[in-house]
């Protein structure tokens, strides 16, 4: 089962702190023998048993590396225990941390939440380049301070109801946002006032159909070079958002789809709308494929790269990435030896590859991705393509994490429900709100 992935609907302001409060050192003064005995603690996000098991053989595999070493796991941290404990520092806090929030990067790195690895890094001899792509280093770094590393990573695709589409008559999954238009309109099957079958759910509201998911593939800009929201130049963004409000439109209006999207099962449950043939494609990460699959649905799923702009077909096979983090204490005692576990987890092909394939995430190194040891089903191939398509892109960090998504997130929903006529404009003033939070968030 998929741990829940960040989601613009839950609360920041639990972390918002970090921005203020002086929570470590950043200083990498580490002086403790990483060959001398030590435990570490390291604190992960984690809940379902094989998941936990997952995380138990990785650490054993490392202890047994490193006998000197004894690590204690403790799972189910969120982002609001982490920030508690790394403020409170002490011996009772974590060496090592991890967050599932690629988001928080900013404000991790900015306000010291997490040490500084540039030492570690450059004293390991570790070539960043050559063992992660671009955009996993982008979201582990913050205005020139890498202060995590990429734990495994997440590619989103669309799925699609095999079944529905012969039904339909579509030979293949859409390649173009015009092409998906047309099948999502055609999957559509009206029921009175509502939907026997809906070809997609286009909706903020509906699930991993936040804004950041659908800009990937126009590869947008989020910042200027001096930090300011891009958000009003970038034509990406105007374009996204007109492109959503029309397809609301297509699919029977805002009311008729919120309305429909209350009846939904939970996202992480067995009743998601994808699984029970409610919506007949579903735009979602890897995890799904192994969710959808366990819930025996009744139709054979496909998986294909989400669709691209029509100017844009030759980057068809991109896609938006994310993942789990990890970092290390800044008030730990023990940062070297913390360093070697933080390194191992990350970097190791064989720990990266056994784990990847135990929780059915996309690796995150270079080397796994290419591994002979990687099992997956073969339709699993297409979000490792999407890792790999030199495309790829990631939302840029922010000092105040993800404050400025949840503003493009709270103008979507203002613009799908008919509250904004010029888009053009409520970008500007948008623009205008996200550069006044950075401003007074530093």
């Amino acid at each position: 089962m998929r741990r829940n992935r960040f989601r613009l609907a839950v609360p920041v302001l639990a972390i918002s702190v970090l921005a203020t409060a002086c929570v470590g050192s950043t200083e990498t003064g580490a002086s403790d023998d990483p060959k001398a005995r030590a435990t570490l603690t390291f604190w992960h996000g984690w809940t379902a048993p094989s998941e936990v098991k997952a995380i138990e053989e990785n650490i054993a595999r490392f202890e047994e590396k490193h006998p000197n070493i004894t690590v204690k796991a403790v799972g189910g941290i969120n982002d609001e225990k982490l920030n508690q404990a790394l403020r409170a520092g002490g011996s009772k806090g974590p060496d090592v941390v991890s967050s599932f929030t690629t988001a928080n990067v900013g404000k991790f790195c900015s306000s010291g939440a997490f040490a500084d690895l540039g030492p570690f890094i450059e004293k390991s001899g570790l070539n960043l380049k050559k063992t992660f792509s671009k955009p996993l280093l982008d979201y582990t770094r913050f205005e020139g301070k890498r202060c995590a590393l990429p734990l495994l990573s997440d590619a989103y695709g669309l799925y699609y109801n095999k079944d529905a589409f012969h039904k339909a008559g579509i030979e293949e999954p859409p390649r173009t946002w015009e092409e998906f238009d047309e099948v999502a309109v055609k999957l559509t099957e009206r029921k009175g006032d509502g939907y026997e079958q809906l070809g997609f759910m286009p909706n903020y509201h509906g699930y991993e159909t936040v804004p950041s998911h659908y800009l990937s593939q126009w590869s947008p800009t989020y910042f200027t070079k001096d930090g300011k929201s891009n958000i009003a130049k970038d034509p990406s963004f105007r374009a996204m958002y007109t492109w959503q409000r029309n397809l609301v439109k297509k699919l029977g209006g805002y009311a008729a789809l919120e309305k429909y999207q209350k009846t939904f099962g939970d996202e992480w449950g067995a009743k998601h709308p994808f699984h029970t043939g409610q919506v007949a494609m579903q735009l979602d990460g890897e995890w799904r494929l192994g969710m959808a699959e366990a819930t025996k649905p009744g139709f054979e799923i496909g998986v294909a790269p989400l669709p691209v702009p029509k100017d844009q077909i030759d980057s068809y096979g991109k896609g938006y990435l994310s993942g789990t983090i990890m970092g290390i204490a800044p008030a730990s005692e023990k940062q070297n030896a913390a360093w070697e576990l933080l390194k191992y987890m990350t970097t190791d092909t064989e720990a990266v590859v056994q784990f990847a394939n135990a929780i059915k995430n996309v690796p995150s190194t270079r080397a796994a991705l290419d591994s002979p040891k990687l099992k997956f089903d073969p339709r699993f191939k297409t979000f490792l393509d999407i890792a790999r398509h030199p495309d790829s892109n990631t939302s840029d960090g922010a000092i105040n994490g993800i404050t400025y998504q949840m503003s493009l997130q709270n103008f979507g929903y203002e613009v799908e429900k008919g509250a904004v006529r010029d888009i053009q404009a409520g970008l500007e003033r948008t623009a205008r709100e996200i550069d006044t939070d950075i401003a007074q968030a530093k």
